[in-house]
């Protein structure tokens, strides 16, 4: 079933008071280690306020029809995580929440008839206003999980869980790999990821897929006790 407009609205006010209870530290619990290789808490901490005010140009964009990209180039996008890293905990704690609180209150600003209005990703994708919702859903409830605080998949929307199967495994199909079919023993959704051989079948919990699917840490495995495959990159 596809992900409404008013659902990803949702997801991304629930992810984002995820994230910011879940990066709710002191100096020393940002400067750990996330869940991403090479990362501290504090680098998907800027990251994470860095997306907010991104997103936030591109509803400046649909606002004003004045052409604002998300950034000026992937380099200058790399510097502000590097630079926001760098920052205090209490200043880089303050950006996270005045990006998260800014970009809400802009979108809450549009209309019906700027939310249809054309905008250009950083990927270079150009989608009418309505999917920055399920963009910025997909940024704060994914490293809300990886910042390994204690959220995991589980707690997420299982309505969530599912459309970001739909959205990996659709860009997965275009990526190449192994051939699957996944199913979801506790809601019985079932996914296929077209590749090489035949198709074998895995079956777990919603949310261990969509750690597998999404390259996070999980612990899925074929009946016969042989690991799954490994996935090539999901974005």
């Amino acid at each position: 079933m596809a992900r409404t407009f008013d659902e990803a609205r949702e997801w991304a006010a629930l992810g984002s008071s995820l994230f910011l209870d879940a990066a709710d530290l002191d100096a020393a619990g940002l400067a750990a280690p996330s869940a991403l290789p090479g990362w501290t808490r504090k680098h998907l901490v800027a990251h994470v306020a860095a997306n907010a005010d991104a997103l936030g140009n591109l509803v400046h964009w649909a606002a004003t029809g004045e052409r604002t990209p998300m950034y000026s180039s992937p380099e200058e996008r790399d510097a502000g995580i590097a630079e926001g890293a760098e920052l205090p905990a209490p200043r880089l704690l303050a950006w996270l929440r005045r990006s998260a609180d800014e970009l809400a209150t802009a979108a809450e600003a549009l209309d019906d008839r700027r939310w249809q209005a054309l905008v250009v990703t950083a990927q270079g994708r150009t989608v009418p206003a309505t999917e920055l919702p399920w963009m910025r859903a997909r940024e704060v409830c994914v490293h809300a999980v990886d910042l390994g605080t204690g959220v995991t998949f589980a707690d997420l929307p299982a309505g969530f869980l599912s459309a970001l199967c739909d959205d990996a495994v659709a860009k997965r199909t275009r990526g190449g790999g192994p051939a699957l079919t996944l199913h979801a023993g506790d809601t019985g959704g079932r996914w296929a990821l077209s590749g090489g051989g035949a198709a074998a079948e895995l079956t777990s919990s919603l949310a261990e897929l969509t750690a597998y699917l999404t390259g996070r840490e999980h612990a899925l495995t074929f009946p016969s006790g042989e690991p799954a495959p490994a996935l090539p990159p999901w974005l």
